[in-house]
C-alpha cells in the first residue's frame, strides 16, 4: 500500500495533467520547504503568543539578550539583525517599550544616537520565553532521527550559504 499523497505532491500531479510541457519538480523541493516553514511558524508562535510576543518582537529581544550585559544595540542595528525596515522596527519598539520590556535612552557613546535596552523585566520574560522555545523547537526536530537532523542541517546550511552568497550585479 502506498502512502497518501501530501499536498504538494497533489499540487504536482495536477500541474503534470494541466501543464505536462513544463518540469514541476522544483515544487517537490521548495513547495514542502514554504509548507514546513509555514508549519513550523505556527508552532513557533504558540510559544511566543503565551508569552505575550509576536514573532518579531521575540526577534527583538532575542537580538537584545544576545548583545550581552548591557543588553542593548542602536534601533537600526537591531533592524538590520531581524531584517526589517526601520520603520517596523519602530512598531516594535513602541509596544515592547509600552509593556515595560525595552527602554530607549541617548547613546553614552554618540551623542545624537540613540540605543535601546532590555529592562530587567523584559529580561526576565524573553530568558522564560526562551526556555520553552528551545524545548519547543527540540520537541519539533524529535520528529526526525538524530542522523536525519544531522543531515538536513549540513544541507540547508550549505545551501543557504549559496543563497545568501553576494551575487555579482547584472548587466543589461
Amino acid at each position: 500500500m502506498t502512502a497518501p499523497l501530501d499536498h504538494v505532491a497533489r499540487i504536482q500531479a495536477e500541474w503534470a495533467r494541466e501543464r505536462p510541457d513544463l518540469d514541476v519538480s522544483p515544487q517537490g523541493v521548495i513547495g514542502r520547504l514554504h509548507r514546513v516553514a509555514a508549519l513550523l511558524t505556527d508552532r513557533l508562535c504558540l510559544v511566543y503568543h503565551r508569552y505575550g510576543l509576536s514573532e518579531g518582537e521575540f526577534d527583538v529581544l532575542a537580538a537584545l539578550r544576545r548583545a550581552g550585559d548591557p543588553f542593548e544595540r542602536a534601533p537600526g542595528e537591531l533592524a538590520a539583525f531581524t531584517m526589517v525596515t526601520t520603520g517596523a522596527m519602530t512598531k516594535r519598539l513602541d509596544r515592547l517599550e509600552r509593556a515595560g520590556l525595552v527602554a530607549r535612552r541617548p547613546s553614552t557613546t554618540d551623542g545624537r544616537g540613540r540605543v535601546v535596552a532590555l529592562t530587567p523585566a523584559g529580561r526576565e520574560l524573553f530568558d522564560k520565553a526562551f526556555t520553552e522555545h528551545m524545548r519547543n523547537e527540540r520537541r519539533l526536530l524529535d520528529d526526525l532521527t538524530p542522523a536525519e537532523a544531522t543531515r538536513l542541517e549540513h544541507l540547508l546550511t550549505g545551501w543557504l550559504a549559496r543563497l545568501e552568497a553576494p551575487h555579482p550585479p547584472r548587466t543589461r
